[in-house]
């Protein structure tokens, strides 16, 4: 597939003022440069951020109202309950301010849903067992400001609800006593991106200030916040990265058992965004998929360490599990493409039978990164409903060309990038063919995948020690991407495939200097390549270690013969 580099026009003379002046090496100002980190105060507060760079919580729309009220909870040990989401923003949310209150000596309830037969957020029958246990007070976490009648109907039942969430409002709040989040169009608060556990950690960090209390008492959840808020994606600048960094610092000694033990069973020797990405959130979510969410937040809850050794079994096996789920459901449904052609249509669209609801969302999403086309995967019951998930490309808004189907669905949401939706069987032949046309008419065949390149670069002008140096501008995240170079006219010393033809190993000669390449998922071009070819590659500069030694090497994202 065709991609598009675009290299930043890298401003020479404010890479070289950056780099006296701070006393950073060329590589290091060049980055720095490119995303305007350029004064004092900006690149102490990216590379070096503490505990006095988070803004004040009492900014924030509402905060005096739901803390006053918690602390009431508080003294008058009132019925309280935290309901929220089944993700992993949703367990850290929960598991930060169950445990605050606890410290507190305030004792709380949990709730849950359950994502295959409650789905997300706030609904009605939970709200009913919630009052059935005498509740007085409901705080939502990572849910809620969308939840205008169930909101209304706990007022009904007498249960006053605080909602903190970080998702967009519609145009009518939910009448809760407070409603906390940052994307409130009358929100002045200086950032507006934090996950829903960013959010649980400024009123905890509030309710901490109102009664006196040493920083650490709040602080020291940073871990479990960090776990959230890298895992749910939102921009890694500001506060997030604030949270991001001291986060970070705080897992490699952190006290929770669960937490630990989900790092060891996860097998990453290296804490960083990358090993949360990969390592811990898939486990995490894996239970929420599974409809097993209870089992992670008592993971972070346990003290015990028998109950949190059994649980980290079942966390590893409903990650399995959920893996052997989205292989099959990816085999089948790229069969269907395959034998349907369905890569030569403008988008892809593909249902199945029964095909679990937990999962079908990642396929999608590697559906659609392997042929760079908005995919909708849908899964049919007996009754002939159909419910799925779709993800789409960047310059394709699938919310809005989705809303031009309403005859032919039943029901959908979500955004431009990713969507829930529903639709009966008899419609769905019909819907493929509306939403193929539409997708035609917006001209999708001419958006072409973008690399956004940092500089092109000569080996010449690089070291180990420049390399190591771009650790400063972790964690790599959203908002945060990890640096990548483009290197030109090199020659090819040698070429190889590995793991059976799926990777593909080159080492590559500039001048006298020798370097090695590694494009992962990238086999199939070993045919198309020989040794002496000169080439264009952009990829991300690493440090390999093998037997000890320490070599630089190419992570590649794409590869063409010179010009």
């Amino acid at each position: 597939m065709n991609k598009k580099w675009q290299i930043y026009e890298v401003d020479e003379e404010k890479v070289e003022e950056l780099s006296n002046k701070y006393h950073l090496n060329k590589l290091l100002a060049t980055i720095l440069a490119n995303r305007n980190i350029v004064n004092e105060e900006q690149i102490r507060l990216f590379l070096n951020p503490t505990r006095n760079d988070f803004h004040d919580p009492f900014f924030i729309t509402d905060m005096e109202k739901a803390v006053d009220r918690i602390i009431k909870a508080i003294e008058k040990q009132e019925k309280v309950t935290i309901y929220g989401d089944y993700d992993v923003d949703g367990i850290t949310s929960i598991t930060v301010l169950k445990s605050f209150l606890k410290d507190r000596g305030l004792e709380v309830s949990q709730y849950i849903p359950n994502r295959l037969n409650e789905g997300y957020g706030l609904n009605k029958n939970a709200i009913e067992k919630i009052h059935n246990e005498a509740c007085e007070l409901m705080i939502t976490v990572d849910c809620g400001i969308s939840a205008i009648e169930e909101i209304e109907y706990a007022n009904h039942l007498g249960i006053e609800t605080i909602v903190t969430d970080h998702h967009e409002p519609g145009n009518t709040l939910p009448k809760a006593l407070a409603v906390i989040d940052n994307k409130r169009k009358d929100s002045t608060y200086p950032f507006r991106e934090l996950a829903g556990v960013g959010v649980v950690f400024k009123l905890i960090q509030a309710i901490g200030m109102k009664l006196g209390l040493k920083e650490e008492e709040y602080l020291k959840y940073l871990d479990i916040v960090c776990i959230g808020t890298i895992s749910d994606i939102v921009p890694l600048i500001d506060e997030n990265r604030v949270i991001a960094k001291l986060g970070l610092l705080l897992i490699k000694q952190t006290q929770n058992m669960g937490l630990r033990s989900i790092i060891n069973a996860s097998g990453y020797t290296k804490i960083d965004s990358n090993s949360i990405s990969f390592g811990i959130a898939p486990r995490i979510n894996a239970c929420g998929r599974m409809g097993k969410a209870e089992d992670a937040l008592q993971l972070f809850l346990s003290k015990n360490l028998n109950e949190v050794s059994t649980l980290t079994a079942k966390l590893n096996e409903y990650n399995r599990l959920r893996q052997d789920t989205e292989k099959k459901i990816f085999e089948s449904a790229i069969k269907e493409i395959e034998e349907e052609n369905l890569n030569e249509n403008a988008t892809i669209i593909v249902g199945g039978h029964n095909w679990h609801h937990g999962v079908i969302g990642i396929v999608s999403s590697k559906i659609t990164e392997m042929y760079f086309k908005p995919s909708i995967l849908l899964s049919f019951e007996e009754d002939g409903i159909g419910t799925g998930s779709g993800r789409s490309i960047p310059g394709f808004d699938l919310y809005e060309a989705l809303s031009k189907c309403t005859d032919t669905i039943e029901k959908f949401g979500g955004h431009s990038m990713a969507i829930g939706i529903t639709i009966k069987k008899e419609k769905f032949e019909a819907f493929k063919k509306e939403f193929e046309q539409i997708a035609k008419e917006s001209k999708i065949d001419e958006i072409v995948p973008i690399i956004h390149i940092d500089a092109k670069i000569d080996f010449s002008s690089i070291n180990k020690e420049m390399v190591e140096s771009l650790k400063e501008l972790e964690p790599y995240g959203e908002g945060n991407k990890m640096p990548v170079f483009a290197f030109k006219n090199l020659k090819i010393d040698s070429i190889r495939a590995l793991s059976e033809g799926k990777h593909l190993k080159l080492t590559l000669k500039e001048g006298n200097t020798v370097v090695n390449a590694i494009g992962f998922n990238m086999g199939s071009l070993v045919e198309e390549y020989r040794i002496g070819d000169k080439i264009d590659v952009v990829g991300v500069l690493e440090i390999n270690t093998f037997n000890g030694v320490d070599t630089l090497q190419i992570n590649m994202k794409d590869i063409m013969k010179s010009i």
